[in-house]
């Protein structure tokens, strides 16, 4: 009986098991494949940056924001760069140091690059990007003074610091105005003492860009109803200002880098011209001594006579007219008696420039 019951037990546990096995064969048609070694993680490529060291023509003042708002909002990052932006003390000194190489690309007057270029034809620069549309020289007096036209500057004393643009390009303005340099007497000094020494009455005159002498002369408590300026570009003569300027060798190496100079920068210009306010805001997170006031009104000033423009609205930022700047290094080949004339395509070349409808002047401006 014990047995007949084990073996009544068994039969079912045994038939089970015959079928999972039947089932098994039926439904497995391969072999799993063979596992594969594995491979260890690659790390990600990381992204190219590009270290760009630049030195502005002056002090880090209102007109200063495009480059600034590029920096602070992360503009110069997003194009894969690492920018230094540090100040300049004039235009003739941050065209050299460019062009030693202590910095890669640079803020300056174009004119006195052409100069410089035409005396060291083996360390020329070249400019891709036009910010003053219209040169900045001013010769500035006094009404007091009672110098009431440029020939009337004949006889006075006229100070300004050795490199000044204003300066070395006087010659040009004397001719486009008839007067006599011969009678002109220059005082040099440091650019700090400029604006305090007319405003104190030790000179008759002073060359400065247009906007710093004019809130230079404010800050020296000088009535702006009593300020006199002489635009060089009111009197006949056609040339640009500051542009963005680096070494051939700098560009042709990196031009991917450049021309993400030049996008960030582009946003950076047309933000500065859409809200002016918030790029004082902008310059006083690096600058908190400046007087945000002056500033405001410095930045307005040089949107409306030298950032924007007929021939910006037009062309956009950055641009040139080609037959201006051939008429204009012609006139700087003249004023500074220079051996050589460089062509348009060796003072300038667009080809980094981003497209035109990322450079146009906002509406409403």
């Amino acid at each position: 009986m014990t047995q007949n019951r084990s073996h009544s037990t068994l039969k079912p546990v045994f038939g089970l098991t015959i079928a999972a096995l039947t089932l098994a064969a039926c439904t497995v048609t391969a072999p799993p494949p063979a596992a594969q070694p594995q491979q260890p993680a690659q790390p990600a490529a990381p992204a190219k940056i590009t270290h760009i060291r630049f030195a502005l023509d002056w002090a880090i003042e209102g007109p200063s924001a495009p480059f600034l708002i590029a920096l602070d909002k992360g503009y110069f990052a997003e194009e894969g760069l690492s920018v230094v932006i540090d100040r300049g003390t004039g235009s003739a000194g941050t065209v050299t140091k460019v062009a030693s190489g202590a910095y890669e690309m640079g803020y300056a007057d174009i004119n006195s690059m052409i100069e410089f270029n035409v005396k060291n034809p083996d360390k020329a620069l070249q400019a891709i990007a036009m910010v003053y549309n219209t040169a900045p020289m001013t010769v500035f007096t006094l009404k007091d003074k009672n110098i009431n036209s440029p020939k009337d500057l004949e006889g006075k004393k006229i100070g300004a610091p050795a490199g000044d643009a204003g300066r070395r390009l006087f010659p040009l303005f004397a001719k486009a105005t008839g007067i006599d340099e011969s009678k002109i007497e220059w005082v040099t000094m440091e650019p700090a003492l400029r604006e305090p020494t007319l405003a104190k009455g030790e000179v008759d005159a002073i060359t400065a860009f247009y906007a710093s002498g004019w809130f230079g002369l404010v800050r020296n408590k000088v009535d702006p109803s009593n300020i006199v300026a002489f635009k060089y570009k009111d009197f006949g003569l056609p040339l640009y200002g500051n542009a963005v300027m680096a070494s051939p060798k700098f560009l042709a190496e990196n031009e991917a880098a450049v021309k993400g100079f030049l996008r960030a920068l582009a946003r950076g210009w047309q933000e500065a011209l859409a809200n002016p306010q918030a790029a004082i805001e902008v310059i006083k997170r690096r600058e908190p001594l400046i007087d945000g006031e002056i500033e405001l009104q410095r930045l307005k000033m040089v949107i409306e006579n030298h950032f924007v423009t007929d021939e910006v609205r037009q062309n956009g930022f950055g641009a040139v007219d080609k037959e201006r700047l051939a008429k204009a290094i012609d006139l700087v080949a003249e004023g500074f008696g220079l051996p050589a004339k460089p062509s348009v395509d060796e003072v300038f070349t667009d080809k980094y420039l981003p497209d035109k409808d990322k450079r146009l002047v906002p509406s409403g401006v």
